[in-house]
C-alpha cells in the first residue's frame, strides 16, 4: 500500500474545482477530506486530525478568513493555504494576517499547488525532527522550539510554525544581522514582496510577545534585515 504523505482538509464551495483538486491530491499521495462551506469545514477539523488546511476565501456561512481564525484557535500550528480568486494586494496581506502560510490564486495549476503543499510540509518535517538546540534561554523567557512554546514563568504562549522558525533563526544569529533574504528563503522558501510582508507581520507579533523583558528587542535594520538584541 502506498504511504499517505499527509491528510488535507479542503474547503472549497466550487464543487467541480473541489473534485478536481481532491482527485489530483489523492493521486499525488495525499488523503483529502472535502467540504463545501465554512461551518462544515470547521466541524470536520474539530473531529479529525489534519496536516494542512486548504481553504477557499469566498465560502458560504463562514468565509475562509473567519474559518482560518477559528481553526487557529483550535490548533495554532497547522499550516493554512488560501485559495483565492482575489488578486488585490490588500486581500493577500489580509490572508497572511489571518495566519496563512501561503496562498494560491485562481486559476492555478494543480502541479503548482502540490509543489506549494510539499514545500510547506517539508519545512515542518525538518523542523520537527531537528532535535538539536531545541530549548533556548532568552532573557526572562524560555523558548522551547520543539514544542513551539515561549515560556515566561508559568505562562506559556504557543507560537505558529513560522513564528517559531523565525525566532529560532533570530536566536541563532542573536546580536548579529539576520538578512531578510536569508530568513525568507530559509523559512518561506522564496523572497518576494508578499512573503516579505508576511514576515513583517510575524516580526511584529514576536516583538509583542517579548515585550515583558526590556533586555530583549528585535531591531529593524533598514533595507538589510533584523537583529535580535539580547543583553548578556
Amino acid at each position: 500500500m502506498k504511504k499517505v504523505k499527509g491528510r488535507i482538509l479542503l474547503v472549497e464551495d466550487d464543487r467541480n474545482l473541489g473534485y478536481i483538486v481532491k482527485d489530483f491530491l489523492e493521486m499525488s499521495g495525499y488523503e483529502v477530506v472535502h467540504h463545501e462551506d465554512g461551518n462544515s469545514g470547521l466541524e470536520a477539523f474539530k473531529n479529525d486530525n489534519f496536516d494542512l488546511c486548504l481553504l477557499d476565501i469566498m465560502l458560504p456561512n463562514k468565509d475562509g478568513f473567519r474559518l482560518s481564525d477559528d481553526i487557529r484557535k483550535l490548533d495554532s500550528l497547522v499550516p493554512v493555504i488560501f485559495i483565492t480568486a482575489r488578486t488585490m494586494t490588500e486581500d493577500k496581506l489580509k490572508g497572511f494576517k489571518h495566519g496563512a502560510d501561503d496562498y494560491i490564486t485562481k486559476p492555478f495549476s494543480t502541479e503548482e499547488l502540490v509543489l506549494r503543499i510539499e514545500a510547506i510540509l517539508k519545512r515542518i518535517d525538518i523542523a520537527g525532527i531537528d532535535s538539536d538546540h531545541n530549548v533556548f534561554p532568552l532573557g526572562k523567557y524560555v523558548f522551547d522550539y520543539s514544542q513551539k512554546k515561549l515560556i515566561l514563568g508559568e505562562q506559556e504562549t504557543t507560537l505558529t510554525n513560522k513564528q517559531a522558525e523565525l525566532l529560532r533563526l533570530l536566536y541563532l544569529n542573536r546580536n548579529k544581522l539576520l538578512k531578510r533574504e536569508t530568513a525568507l528563503k530559509t523559512i518561506w522558501g522564496e523572497d518576494d514582496y508578499f512573503m516579505g510582508r508576511s514576515m513583517d507581520v510575524h516580526i511584529a507579533k514576536l516583538r509583542k510577545l517579548l515585550r515583558e523583558d526590556p533586555g530583549i528587542s528585535i531591531v529593524n535594520i533598514h533595507g538589510a534585515g533584523f537583529r535580535l538584541e539580547v543583553d548578556v
